[in-house]
Protein backbone atom coordinates (compact mmCIF):
# COMPACT_ATOMS: atom_id res chain seq x y z
CA UNK A 1 0.00 0.00 0.00
CA UNK A 2 1.38 3.36 -0.92
CA UNK A 3 2.25 5.55 1.58
CA UNK A 4 -0.06 8.64 2.22
CA UNK A 5 1.41 11.98 2.44
CA UNK A 6 -0.27 15.32 3.12
CA UNK A 7 -0.46 18.17 0.19
CA UNK A 8 -0.43 21.81 -0.06
CA UNK A 9 -2.33 23.34 -3.09
CA UNK A 10 -2.94 26.69 -4.95
CA UNK A 11 -5.49 26.25 -7.74
CA UNK A 12 -8.05 28.41 -9.81
CA UNK A 13 -11.37 27.87 -10.33
CA UNK A 14 -13.32 28.37 -13.09
CA UNK A 15 -13.91 32.15 -12.35
CA UNK A 16 -10.38 32.97 -11.91
CA UNK A 17 -10.13 32.85 -8.43
CA UNK A 18 -6.96 31.78 -6.71
CA UNK A 19 -7.81 29.37 -3.25
CA UNK A 20 -5.43 27.39 -1.35
CA UNK A 21 -5.91 24.26 0.66
CA UNK A 22 -4.39 20.86 1.41
CA UNK A 23 -5.20 17.11 0.83
CA UNK A 24 -4.19 14.03 1.45
CA UNK A 25 -2.77 11.65 -1.22
CA UNK A 26 -0.54 9.07 -2.45
CA UNK A 27 1.49 11.32 -4.96
CA UNK A 28 1.24 15.04 -6.71
CA UNK A 29 0.00 13.45 -9.41
CA UNK A 30 -2.77 12.04 -7.42
CA UNK A 31 -3.54 15.44 -6.13
CA UNK A 32 -3.52 16.97 -9.34
CA UNK A 33 -5.64 14.37 -10.60
CA UNK A 34 -8.47 14.84 -8.07
CA UNK A 35 -7.97 18.61 -8.51
CA UNK A 36 -9.25 18.22 -11.77
CA UNK A 37 -11.93 16.24 -11.21
CA UNK A 38 -13.35 19.08 -9.53
CA UNK A 39 -12.59 21.34 -12.34
CA UNK A 40 -9.70 23.52 -10.52
CA UNK A 41 -6.81 24.24 -12.53
CA UNK A 42 -3.52 23.24 -10.00
CA UNK A 43 -1.18 26.19 -9.91
CA UNK A 44 1.46 24.69 -6.97
CA UNK A 45 1.05 21.69 -5.33
CA UNK A 46 3.82 21.26 -2.25
CA UNK A 47 4.10 18.14 0.19
CA UNK A 48 3.65 19.26 3.54
CA UNK A 49 6.87 17.76 5.95
CA UNK A 50 5.41 16.67 9.51
CA UNK A 51 7.85 15.76 12.68
CA UNK A 52 8.01 15.92 15.76
CA UNK A 53 4.31 16.23 17.89
CA UNK A 54 2.80 16.64 14.60
CA UNK A 55 3.79 13.06 13.36
CA UNK A 56 0.61 10.84 13.05
CA UNK A 57 0.49 8.12 16.36
CA UNK A 58 -0.38 4.83 14.99
CA UNK A 59 -0.78 2.23 17.23
CA UNK A 60 -0.55 -1.77 15.96
CA UNK A 61 -3.89 -3.67 15.38
CA UNK A 62 -6.06 -0.52 16.00
CA UNK A 63 -4.89 2.37 14.29
CA UNK A 64 -5.07 0.72 10.58
CA UNK A 65 -7.97 -1.57 11.60
CA UNK A 66 -10.78 -1.72 8.63
CA UNK A 67 -14.13 -3.20 10.18
CA UNK A 68 -16.94 -4.89 8.44
CA UNK A 69 -18.98 -2.34 9.14
CA UNK A 70 -16.41 0.48 7.86
CA UNK A 71 -16.80 -1.89 4.51
CA UNK A 72 -20.63 -2.00 4.56
CA UNK A 73 -20.82 1.92 4.89
CA UNK A 74 -18.22 2.14 1.68
CA UNK A 75 -20.30 -0.07 0.00
CA UNK A 76 -23.90 1.38 0.68
CA UNK A 77 -22.40 4.84 -0.34
CA UNK A 78 -20.82 3.94 -3.46
CA UNK A 79 -23.63 1.99 -4.91
CA UNK A 80 -25.81 5.51 -4.08
CA UNK A 81 -23.34 7.28 -5.87
CA UNK A 82 -22.56 5.34 -8.63
CA UNK A 83 -27.04 4.69 -9.03
CA UNK A 84 -26.86 8.84 -9.25
CA UNK A 85 -24.64 9.15 -11.92
CA UNK A 86 -21.46 9.86 -10.66
CA UNK A 87 -18.23 8.77 -11.79
CA UNK A 88 -16.64 5.77 -10.06
CA UNK A 89 -13.20 8.08 -9.75
CA UNK A 90 -15.19 10.88 -8.23
CA UNK A 91 -17.32 8.59 -6.08
CA UNK A 92 -14.11 7.41 -4.31
CA UNK A 93 -12.75 10.74 -4.54
CA UNK A 94 -15.65 11.83 -2.03
CA UNK A 95 -15.47 8.57 -0.27
CA UNK A 96 -12.21 8.67 0.87
CA UNK A 97 -12.50 12.58 2.30
CA UNK A 98 -15.23 11.63 4.15
CA UNK A 99 -14.78 8.24 5.05
CA UNK A 100 -14.23 8.44 9.53
CA UNK A 101 -11.62 5.24 9.37
CA UNK A 102 -8.03 6.73 8.67
CA UNK A 103 -6.92 3.54 7.30
CA UNK A 104 -9.84 2.82 5.27
CA UNK A 105 -9.51 6.53 3.29
CA UNK A 106 -5.85 5.61 2.34
CA UNK A 107 -6.66 2.34 0.93
CA UNK A 108 -9.68 4.36 -1.03
CA UNK A 109 -7.05 6.52 -2.29
CA UNK A 110 -4.84 3.52 -3.51
CA UNK A 111 -7.79 2.15 -5.07
CA UNK A 112 -9.34 5.08 -6.81
CA UNK A 113 -4.99 5.90 -8.01
CA UNK A 114 -5.36 2.07 -9.42
CA UNK A 115 -8.90 2.62 -11.12
CA UNK A 116 -7.50 5.58 -13.12
CA UNK A 117 -4.66 3.85 -13.85
CA UNK A 118 -6.91 1.56 -15.86
CA UNK A 119 -7.43 -1.40 -13.60
CA UNK A 120 -10.64 -2.44 -12.75
CA UNK A 121 -12.51 -1.78 -9.52
CA UNK A 122 -12.66 -5.12 -8.88
CA UNK A 123 -8.65 -5.80 -9.79
CA UNK A 124 -7.77 -2.37 -7.33
CA UNK A 125 -9.66 -3.63 -4.71
CA UNK A 126 -8.34 -6.94 -4.99
CA UNK A 127 -5.12 -5.72 -4.04
CA UNK A 128 -5.85 -5.57 -0.82
CA UNK A 129 -7.01 -8.57 0.45
CA UNK A 130 -6.98 -7.99 4.36
CA UNK A 131 -9.44 -5.22 3.66
CA UNK A 132 -11.81 -6.29 1.45
CA UNK A 133 -13.33 -9.84 1.49
CA UNK A 134 -13.19 -12.24 -1.65
CA UNK A 135 -16.74 -12.24 -1.35
CA UNK A 136 -16.89 -8.35 -2.16
CA UNK A 137 -14.40 -8.87 -4.54
CA UNK A 138 -15.98 -11.04 -6.67
CA UNK A 139 -19.22 -10.03 -6.44
CA UNK A 140 -17.89 -6.59 -7.94
CA UNK A 141 -16.03 -8.37 -10.40
CA UNK A 142 -19.58 -10.34 -11.98
CA UNK A 143 -21.32 -6.64 -11.29
CA UNK A 144 -18.49 -5.01 -13.76
CA UNK A 145 -18.98 -7.80 -15.86
CA UNK A 146 -22.91 -7.87 -16.21
CA UNK A 147 -22.96 -4.18 -15.95
CA UNK A 148 -24.93 -3.95 -12.75
CA UNK A 149 -22.36 -2.66 -10.65
CA UNK A 150 -24.80 -0.29 -8.32
CA UNK A 151 -26.89 -3.29 -7.44
CA UNK A 152 -23.96 -5.30 -6.84
CA UNK A 153 -22.77 -2.90 -3.94
CA UNK A 154 -26.38 -2.83 -2.99
CA UNK A 155 -26.54 -6.11 -2.51
CA UNK A 156 -22.95 -6.59 -0.45
CA UNK A 157 -23.78 -3.78 1.55
CA UNK A 158 -27.06 -5.53 2.42
CA UNK A 159 -24.90 -8.66 3.03
CA UNK A 160 -22.28 -7.16 5.54
CA UNK A 161 -25.28 -4.95 7.07
CA UNK A 162 -26.58 -8.16 8.24
CA UNK A 163 -23.87 -9.80 9.44
CA UNK A 164 -22.92 -7.08 11.52
CA UNK A 165 -26.03 -6.90 12.41
CA UNK A 166 -25.81 -10.50 13.79
CA UNK A 167 -22.35 -9.79 15.22
CA UNK A 168 -24.53 -7.05 17.42
CA UNK A 169 -26.77 -9.16 18.68
CA UNK A 170 -24.53 -11.78 20.21
CA UNK A 171 -21.77 -9.16 21.52
CA UNK A 172 -24.91 -7.28 23.35
CA UNK A 173 -26.21 -10.40 24.46
CA UNK A 174 -22.70 -11.89 26.13
CA UNK A 175 -22.20 -8.74 27.30
CA UNK A 176 -23.58 -8.84 30.70
CA UNK A 177 -22.30 -12.41 31.42
CA UNK A 178 -18.95 -11.36 30.56
CA UNK A 179 -18.78 -8.35 32.79
CA UNK A 180 -20.19 -10.41 35.90
CA UNK A 181 -17.53 -12.98 35.43
CA UNK A 182 -14.64 -10.57 34.86
CA UNK A 183 -16.22 -8.70 38.23
CA UNK A 184 -15.87 -12.10 39.68
CA UNK A 185 -11.91 -12.74 38.62
CA UNK A 186 -11.55 -9.21 39.96
CA UNK A 187 -12.75 -10.05 43.47
CA UNK A 188 -11.59 -13.21 44.08
CA UNK A 189 -7.82 -11.86 43.24
CA UNK A 190 -8.57 -8.61 45.13
CA UNK A 191 -9.87 -10.25 48.43
CA UNK A 192 -6.72 -12.93 47.96
CA UNK A 193 -4.06 -10.73 47.50
CA UNK A 194 -5.13 -8.05 49.97
CA UNK A 195 -7.89 -8.95 52.30
CA UNK A 196 -6.98 -12.94 53.39
CA UNK A 197 -3.36 -11.73 54.62
CA UNK A 198 -4.57 -9.28 56.33
CA UNK A 199 -6.55 -12.00 58.46
CA UNK A 200 -3.93 -14.36 58.20
CA UNK A 201 -1.76 -11.50 60.50
CA UNK A 202 -4.49 -11.51 62.86
CA UNK A 203 -4.83 -14.99 63.54
CA UNK A 204 -1.19 -15.51 63.83
CA UNK A 205 -0.66 -12.73 66.32
CA UNK A 206 -3.45 -15.26 68.84
CA UNK A 207 -2.13 -18.46 67.82
CA UNK A 208 -4.56 -21.72 67.70
CA UNK A 209 -5.25 -23.54 64.64
CA UNK A 210 -7.09 -22.25 61.54
CA UNK A 211 -10.12 -23.87 60.23
CA UNK A 212 -9.96 -25.76 57.21
CA UNK A 213 -11.19 -23.48 55.27
CA UNK A 214 -9.53 -20.98 56.47
CA UNK A 215 -6.43 -22.53 55.74
CA UNK A 216 -7.05 -23.40 52.07
CA UNK A 217 -7.94 -19.73 51.40
CA UNK A 218 -4.51 -19.11 52.89
CA UNK A 219 -2.81 -21.91 50.76
CA UNK A 220 -4.48 -20.25 47.74
CA UNK A 221 -3.69 -16.46 48.92
CA UNK A 222 0.20 -17.68 48.99
CA UNK A 223 -0.64 -19.70 46.10
CA UNK A 224 -1.59 -16.62 44.14
CA UNK A 225 1.01 -14.23 45.33
CA UNK A 226 3.99 -16.68 44.14
CA UNK A 227 2.92 -17.32 40.71
CA UNK A 228 0.66 -14.10 39.75
CA UNK A 229 3.60 -12.87 37.37
CA UNK A 230 3.82 -16.37 35.81
CA UNK A 231 0.17 -16.61 35.56
CA UNK A 232 -0.15 -13.04 33.27
CA UNK A 233 3.06 -14.27 31.92
CA UNK A 234 1.34 -17.85 30.66
CA UNK A 235 -2.23 -15.89 29.70
CA UNK A 236 -0.52 -12.81 27.81
CA UNK A 237 1.39 -15.76 26.42
CA UNK A 238 -2.12 -17.87 25.31
CA UNK A 239 -3.41 -14.61 23.88
CA UNK A 240 -0.66 -14.11 21.76
CA UNK A 241 -0.34 -17.90 20.38
CA UNK A 242 -4.09 -17.90 19.50
CA UNK A 243 -4.00 -14.45 17.80
CA UNK A 244 -0.78 -16.02 15.49
CA UNK A 245 -2.15 -19.70 14.79
CA UNK A 246 -6.29 -18.77 14.73
CA UNK A 247 -5.99 -18.38 11.05
CA UNK A 248 -3.59 -21.46 10.46
CA UNK A 249 -5.66 -24.45 8.85
CA UNK A 250 -4.10 -27.36 10.77
CA UNK A 251 -5.07 -25.49 13.96
CA UNK A 252 -8.47 -24.75 12.91
CA UNK A 253 -9.28 -28.44 12.30
CA UNK A 254 -8.13 -29.33 15.17
CA UNK A 255 -10.15 -25.92 17.63
CA UNK A 256 -13.21 -25.52 15.26
CA UNK A 257 -15.11 -28.66 15.20
CA UNK A 258 -14.60 -28.78 19.34
CA UNK A 259 -17.02 -25.25 18.57
CA UNK A 260 -19.93 -27.47 17.50
CA UNK A 261 -19.55 -30.30 20.22
CA UNK A 262 -19.90 -27.29 22.98
CA UNK A 263 -22.50 -28.34 25.18
CA UNK A 264 -24.19 -24.64 25.01
CA UNK A 265 -22.87 -22.85 22.94
CA UNK A 266 -22.22 -25.67 19.62
CA UNK A 267 -25.83 -24.95 18.38
CA UNK A 268 -25.45 -21.12 18.47
CA UNK A 269 -21.85 -21.60 16.42
CA UNK A 270 -23.61 -23.91 14.13
CA UNK A 271 -26.54 -21.29 13.45
CA UNK A 272 -24.23 -18.66 12.69
CA UNK A 273 -22.26 -20.63 10.64
CA UNK A 274 -25.55 -21.44 8.45
CA UNK A 275 -26.80 -17.92 8.71
CA UNK A 276 -24.01 -16.52 6.72
CA UNK A 277 -23.09 -19.88 4.50
CA UNK A 278 -26.69 -19.34 3.39
CA UNK A 279 -26.66 -15.17 3.49
CA UNK A 280 -23.41 -15.09 1.20
CA UNK A 281 -23.92 -17.79 -1.50
CA UNK A 282 -27.49 -16.26 -1.89
CA UNK A 283 -26.01 -13.42 -2.38
CA UNK A 284 -23.30 -14.47 -5.13
CA UNK A 285 -25.26 -16.37 -7.11
CA UNK A 286 -27.56 -13.00 -7.13
CA UNK A 287 -25.19 -11.54 -8.50
CA UNK A 288 -23.95 -13.68 -11.10
CA UNK A 289 -21.47 -15.80 -9.63
CA UNK A 290 -20.77 -19.21 -10.91
CA UNK A 291 -21.89 -21.97 -8.53
CA UNK A 292 -18.80 -23.46 -7.85
CA UNK A 293 -16.38 -20.19 -7.74
CA UNK A 294 -19.27 -19.44 -5.03
CA UNK A 295 -19.06 -22.33 -2.95
CA UNK A 296 -15.45 -21.94 -2.82
CA UNK A 297 -15.45 -18.55 -1.32
CA UNK A 298 -18.66 -18.79 0.57
CA UNK A 299 -16.98 -21.94 2.46
CA UNK A 300 -13.50 -19.84 3.44
CA UNK A 301 -16.46 -16.89 4.35
CA UNK A 302 -18.47 -19.28 6.63
CA UNK A 303 -16.23 -18.74 9.57
CA UNK A 304 -15.71 -22.15 10.69
CA UNK A 305 -13.80 -25.24 9.30
CA UNK A 306 -16.37 -28.04 9.27
CA UNK A 307 -18.50 -25.86 7.25
CA UNK A 308 -15.68 -25.16 4.94
CA UNK A 309 -14.36 -28.74 4.61
CA UNK A 310 -18.17 -29.98 3.85
CA UNK A 311 -18.32 -27.40 0.85
CA UNK A 312 -15.13 -28.46 -0.56
CA UNK A 313 -16.75 -31.44 -1.23
CA UNK A 314 -20.20 -30.62 -2.22
CA UNK A 315 -18.07 -28.18 -5.12
CA UNK A 316 -16.59 -31.48 -6.40
CA UNK A 317 -20.06 -33.23 -6.21
CA UNK A 318 -21.43 -30.09 -8.25
CA UNK A 319 -18.88 -30.47 -10.40
CA UNK A 320 -19.43 -33.63 -10.98
CA UNK A 321 -22.40 -32.86 -12.54
CA UNK A 322 -25.05 -33.71 -9.66
CA UNK A 323 -27.29 -31.10 -7.78
CA UNK A 324 -26.32 -28.95 -4.68
CA UNK A 325 -29.07 -30.16 -2.13
CA UNK A 326 -27.88 -33.89 -2.66
CA UNK A 327 -24.41 -33.74 -1.24
CA UNK A 328 -24.79 -31.06 1.11
CA UNK A 329 -27.56 -34.01 3.10
CA UNK A 330 -24.35 -35.95 3.65
CA UNK A 331 -23.21 -33.45 6.45
CA UNK A 332 -24.83 -33.25 9.41
CA UNK A 333 -23.28 -29.49 9.86
CA UNK A 334 -26.27 -28.91 7.56
CA UNK A 335 -29.81 -29.74 9.16
CA UNK A 336 -32.57 -31.13 7.21
CA UNK A 337 -34.42 -28.45 6.70
CA UNK A 338 -32.06 -26.29 5.14
CA UNK A 339 -31.25 -28.76 2.62
CA UNK A 340 -35.26 -29.57 1.80
CA UNK A 341 -35.79 -25.62 0.85
CA UNK A 342 -32.64 -25.65 -0.86
CA UNK A 343 -33.81 -28.30 -2.95
CA UNK A 344 -37.08 -26.59 -3.92
CA UNK A 345 -35.10 -23.70 -4.73
CA UNK A 346 -33.01 -25.52 -7.40
CA UNK A 347 -36.39 -26.48 -8.36
CA UNK A 348 -38.24 -23.65 -9.12
CA UNK A 349 -35.22 -21.87 -10.19
CA UNK A 350 -34.95 -19.36 -7.29
CA UNK A 351 -32.19 -20.86 -5.11
CA UNK A 352 -31.18 -17.33 -4.32
CA UNK A 353 -34.41 -16.07 -2.55
CA UNK A 354 -35.05 -19.66 -0.96
CA UNK A 355 -31.24 -18.89 0.31
CA UNK A 356 -32.37 -15.57 1.69
CA UNK A 357 -35.37 -17.45 3.41
CA UNK A 358 -32.78 -19.95 5.35
CA UNK A 359 -30.60 -16.91 6.21
CA UNK A 360 -33.10 -14.71 7.73
CA UNK A 361 -34.72 -17.95 9.56
CA UNK A 362 -31.37 -18.63 11.12
CA UNK A 363 -30.36 -15.10 11.83
CA UNK A 364 -34.21 -15.27 13.78
CA UNK A 365 -32.65 -18.71 15.17
CA UNK A 366 -29.75 -16.96 16.91
CA UNK A 367 -31.57 -14.13 18.25
CA UNK A 368 -33.49 -16.13 20.33
CA UNK A 369 -30.68 -18.76 20.88
CA UNK A 370 -28.66 -15.62 22.22
CA UNK A 371 -31.32 -14.66 24.44
CA UNK A 372 -32.26 -17.96 26.00
CA UNK A 373 -28.71 -18.28 26.42
CA UNK A 374 -28.68 -14.95 28.51
CA UNK A 375 -31.88 -15.54 30.39
CA UNK A 376 -29.89 -18.80 31.53
CA UNK A 377 -26.51 -17.39 32.24
CA UNK A 378 -27.51 -14.59 34.47
CA UNK A 379 -28.83 -16.29 37.42
CA UNK A 380 -26.25 -18.65 36.70
CA UNK A 381 -23.41 -16.09 37.52
CA UNK A 382 -25.07 -14.30 40.06
CA UNK A 383 -25.04 -17.79 41.36
CA UNK A 384 -21.71 -18.77 40.93
CA UNK A 385 -20.61 -15.13 42.05
CA UNK A 386 -22.48 -15.30 45.30
CA UNK A 387 -20.86 -18.48 46.14
CA UNK A 388 -17.67 -17.47 45.64
CA UNK A 389 -17.76 -14.46 47.44
CA UNK A 390 -19.94 -16.51 50.17
CA UNK A 391 -17.29 -19.13 50.61
CA UNK A 392 -14.53 -16.35 51.32
CA UNK A 393 -16.18 -14.57 53.43
CA UNK A 394 -17.30 -17.59 55.59
CA UNK A 395 -13.71 -18.75 55.23
CA UNK A 396 -12.47 -15.49 56.71
CA UNK A 397 -14.60 -14.99 59.40
CA UNK A 398 -15.30 -18.85 60.78
CA UNK A 399 -11.95 -18.11 63.07
CA UNK A 400 -13.85 -15.02 64.82
CA UNK A 401 -15.49 -17.22 66.22
CA UNK A 402 -13.19 -18.62 68.04
CA UNK A 403 -11.47 -15.25 69.06
CA UNK A 404 -12.96 -14.95 72.55
CA UNK A 405 -11.51 -18.32 73.68
CA UNK A 406 -7.87 -18.13 71.93
CA UNK A 407 -7.63 -14.87 73.78
CA UNK A 408 -8.11 -16.47 77.50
Amino acid sequence: MAAVKKFEYSVRDAQGRVQKGSIEASSEAAVASRLRDLKLAPISINEIKTTGLKTEIKIPGFSDRVSLKDISVMARQLATMISAGLSLLRSLTILAEQTENPALSRVILDVRADVEGGRSLSAAIGRHPKVFPPLMINMVRAGEVGGFLDSVLDSVATNFEAEVKLHGKIKSAMAYPTVVFAIAILAVVGMLLFIVPTFQNLFASLGGQLPLLTRILVAMSHGLKVGAIPLVVVIFAGVYLWRANKRKRGFRQVVEPLYLKAPIFGGLVQKVALARFTRNLGAMLRAGVPILQSLEIVGEASGNIVVENATRAVGESVRSGNSLAKPLSAHPIFPPMAVQMMAVGEDTGQLDQMLDKIADFYDQEVESTTEALTSLIEPLMIAVLGAIIGFMVIGLYMPIFSIFNLVK
